[in-house]
């Protein structure tokens, strides 16, 4: 059993988590509303902008993933990194040396890297308490199975 101020601080804690959460999302809205209205303002829409709104999405993507399963997966912020430098890199590329290009590719090859690591680490070693990927399609063809 709890002790009232343990069970005080974690419902704090919770509280905190999702007044930053929700912090995290007004300000994604926010930012992705002031790219949207630049492209109007401007008439025209660029590269730049729709990498852009694909950071967002992203961001909010982790947001509610971790509404749905309190739970944040490393890989959501490896894969923003990974579109942040794909779009410094595609934006930028004229401007930058080739040492410069190598290192951007090669951190970008490193986030995939790890990204393949932690999956497969996921699948080969899962948490305690996870389904497995394939217990879903497994469940239903089972289901399926005993009905005919």
């Amino acid at each position: 059993m709890k002790k009232p101020i343990q069970a005080f601080n974690q419902r704090l804690l919770v509280l905190v988590e999702h007044i930053g959460l929700l912090a995290i999302a007004a300000a994604t809205v926010f930012a992705m509303t002031n790219e949207i209205m630049g492209m109007v303002h401007a008439a025209q829409v660029a590269l730049h902008d729709l990498l852009m709104l694909f950071l967002y999405l992203e961001v909010l993507a982790m947001v509610g993933l971790y509404y749905d399963s309190g739970k944040l997966p490393v890989r959501f912020p490896l894969y923003i990194g990974m579109v942040a430098m794909a779009r410094y890199l595609i934006l930028d590329m004229k401007a930058m040396d080739e040492w410069r290009i190598v290192a951007v590719s090669g951190s970008i090859l490193l986030l995939t890297l790890s990204v393949l690591l932690i999956r497969f680490g996921h699948v080969r070693y899962p948490y305690p308490g996870d389904e497995p990927a394939e217990a879903p399609h497994a469940a239903k063809r089972g289901a399926a199975g005993n009905n005919t």
